[in-house]
């Protein structure tokens, strides 16, 4: 499993809109992120359909995030840009795995792999974005949270 670099991006914007107590124009959130204003748009247009950030028309206008930042994790934000966290395709649900024989039990193999996801899958949930964006709160801190 590698999470996106539009993932990555839309963490980093999401964090940023955090922080920002006014409306925040797309080219504004762009030089901050370091990430191309077209690219910056395309994230920002995601994480409004998925209702994570808000936008506001005119001259004035900008974006904003949509809900507190205590109620959006780093797993809302990863799973809205790149879909469900799973580490093996045989995780998905829609994937047969012949390796262990069409019918046959799970192998150990998916055991395995289901176990670390769901123990990645709680951590990142655990981790909101108000903690990344709150610059007194160090990362030793965030860790001790996971």
């Amino acid at each position: 499993m590698k999470i996106t670099s539009e993932a990555d991006y839309a963490l980093r914007i999401v964090s940023h809109l955090a922080r920002e107590e006014r409306l925040a124009d797309s080219g504004a959130v762009s030089d901050a992120v370091k990430v191309s204003e077209r690219f910056t748009v395309k994230i920002l247009r995601k994480l409004m359909l998925g209702g994570l950030v808000r936008s506001q028309k005119g001259a004035s206008g900008g974006y904003k995030l949509a809900r507190d930042p205590g109620l959006i994790s780093m797993k809302d934000v990863i799973e809205l840009i790149d879909g469900p966290l799973t580490m093996n395709n045989c995780l998905d649900g829609t994937y047969e795995c012949s390796r262990n024989g069409y019918d046959k039990g799970c192998c150990k193999f998916h055991l395995i792999f289901e176990k670390l996801n769901l123990q990645l899958s709680k951590k990142l949930g655990l981790i909101t974005i108000d903690m990344i964006a709150d610059n007194s709160v160090g990362a030793d801190e965030i860790l001790q949270v996971i």
